[in-house]
């Protein structure tokens, strides 16, 4: 069991066990020490720039998700007895420490499923508030909308515009989208764009692997909608615009099963978080606008083509981004629908600075062997044979409308194979 401690200045420990990790949260810490980081130093001064108040519950989750995150960085995978699945002990404190303590159960489950690890937490008490005492006047947007930098977060922007909404955005700093966003932003209006990081600063070798870190754009998002008013039911909208096949992410091989597939924006977990705020009192409704929607069908029927096709090419989506230089890899999952959906919509691919690997027949590559051999199972053998269990959570029509989405995704990664004579 890895243990990690995340607590604000108020909190720091009087004793440092150099077997555990130690996350300062809010602050940079005063002593140097090999196993304290630091984590969320820019939140209040961001918070203050975007002249929102956070409430108790709103700041409550968020410290929790930020010390999720920090975990998530810290403790790596490799040293698991699988190479892979790792249990954490998280310490934390919160200002309703009681409250939070009866979702115990529930946060540790839907940890469980986001990111594949064991989780357990200790919730400590608070011994003084962290809410800011300045209050600022709400501001005239109506709901929320993440805004990644993505194809599909352009379109939801693009769809909600177009139905008269006026959403605030939330985005969180990554290099190679921030200046993406924000001028995604603008095409709808000025001072709408959240855009806020959470840096997470350790000595030493970081995990990569990230599978916790959508909860922290989700806590940007509650944090986001401590600034607006609720509507006539006294609830506010967050709009999470992603596509259904890729929010249910099905592994194309054996191989990827379980945590190794991302699950981001997974119906399981969306059920779980939106549960769990229910419970603690915050008044937010998930809305996935797209979740029964392939890619391609998002670009199909997005309410203004001539501001999609204008913007689109700049948007972001490959997996591995940042690591081929700020450009499209070409032939993860991620990029293969991506490609797919332009091909679908008979456009001209012109995804700036192009696919490092355009040739898919000439591609070493794992996920498109995958995606091959499961657009052949599926014509073989049909799509029940690929689904199996995955779709265990759904019943009855919403089953149909979620085998139908990956069978129409795989299909039209499916044409893209079959456009580059992969098979």
């Amino acid at each position: 069991m890895s243990k990690v401690i995340c607590y604000p200045r108020c909190c720091v420990p009087e004793y440092y066990n150099d077997e555990y990790y130690y996350f300062e949260m809010f602050s940079i810490p005063e002593h140097k020490r090999s196993n304290v980081g630091h984590v969320g130093v820019q939140l209040f001064k961001e918070l203050k720039k975007s002249k929102i108040t956070p409430t108790v519950e709103a700041l409550d989750f968020t410290i929790i998700a930020m010390a999720v995150v920090a975990a998530d960085k810290a403790i790596l995978r490799r040293n698991s007895a699988d190479g892979w699945t790792r249990k954490i002990e998280l310490y934390i404190y919160l200002h309703d420490a009681a409250k939070w303590r009866k979702e115990k159960r529930k946060l540790e489950d839907m940890l469980r499923f986001l990111s594949g690890d064991f989780w357990m937490l200790t919730i400590k008490d608070l011994p003084e508030s962290l809410v800011p005492k300045k209050k600022f006047d709400l501001r005239k947007q109506d709901c929320i909308c993440l805004l990644s930098g993505g194809m599909d977060s352009l379109v939801g922007a693009i769809d909600l515009h177009e139905e008269g909404r006026n959403p605030l955005f939330v985005s969180q700093i990554v290099r190679g989208d921030a200046d993406h966003q924000r001028e995604y932003a603008m095409q709808f209006g000025s001072d709408n764009l959240c855009q806020w990081s959470n840096k997470v600063y350790k000595k030493g070798k970081s995990e990569n692997s990230t599978r916790a870190r959508s909860i922290m754009f989700f806590a940007f998002a509650l944090l986001a909608s401590c600034g607006i008013n609720c509507n006539t039911q006294g609830r506010k909208e967050l709009f999470v615009p992603e596509n259904g096949y890729i929010s249910l992410n099905m592994p194309l091989d054996p191989l990827r099963t379980g945590s190794l597939s991302t699950k981001t924006t997974h119906p399981v977990y969306m059920n779980m978080l939106q549960e769990i705020w229910n419970d603690v009192g915050i008044n937010i409704d998930f809305v996935l606008p797209y979740k029964y929607k392939t890619k391609g069908e998002v670009l199909e029927e997005c309410k203004n083509q001539n501001l999609m096709e204008k913007f689109i090419f700049g948007s972001t989506s490959c997996g591995k981004y940042q690591r081929y230089g700020l450009r499209h890899c070409g032939v993860c999952v991620p990029c293969l629908v991506r490609r797919a959906s332009f091909l679908k919509n008979r456009m001209c691919d012109e995804t700036e600075g192009g696919y490092c690997k355009e040739n898919l027949q000439l591609a070493d590559s794992k996920d498109v062997a995958a995606a091959t051999l499961a657009v052949v199972q599926l014509k073989e053998n049909g799509i029940e044979s690929l689904v199996k269990g995955m779709l265990t959570f759904a019943k009855g029509e919403e089953r149909d409308l979620y085998l139908g989405v990956i069978e129409r995704g795989l299909l039209e990664i499916g044409a893209l194979l079959k456009e580059y004579n992969v098979i």
